[in-house]
């Protein structure tokens, strides 16, 4: 399981062109999400197949990207509103384990 550090996470949901590298998906953050790159947030962005994903994060010095190609089937998003999904970094881990988050309930502890 990826080990992520708990900041600000943000989804877009409009498709993202894969080929978009560093300053692509940096440009995308400002324009699109209207978000501050330079926050430490991270910004994860989903192909249109939805079987890749890239995330962007600013590293003290520099940008970071991380990329996922599924082989088979493809991440389940869920549905909202908007242009930004606003989500923790243990969700995000989740969905990137292959969770369907639509349905999230939090277990009662015994």
């Amino acid at each position: 399981m990826l080990m992520l550090p708990e900041v600000n996470v943000f989804i877009a949901t409009a498709p993202t062109d894969m080929r978009k590298s560093f300053d692509g998906l940096a440009i995308l953050v400002q324009q699109e999400l209207k978000k501050k790159v330079f926050s430490g947030d991270l910004f994860v962005f989903f192909s249109r197949k939805v079987d890749r994903v890239k995330i962007l994060y600013w590293d003290r010095n520099g940008y970071c990207v991380w990329a996922k190609r599924l082989e088979k089937g493809c991440f389940r998003l869920p549905r909202v509103q908007g242009k930004v999904i606003p989500m923790r970094t243990h969700e995000l881990a989740l969905l990137l384990e292959g969770i369907d988050l639509t349905d999230k309930r939090r277990l009662r502890a015994v």
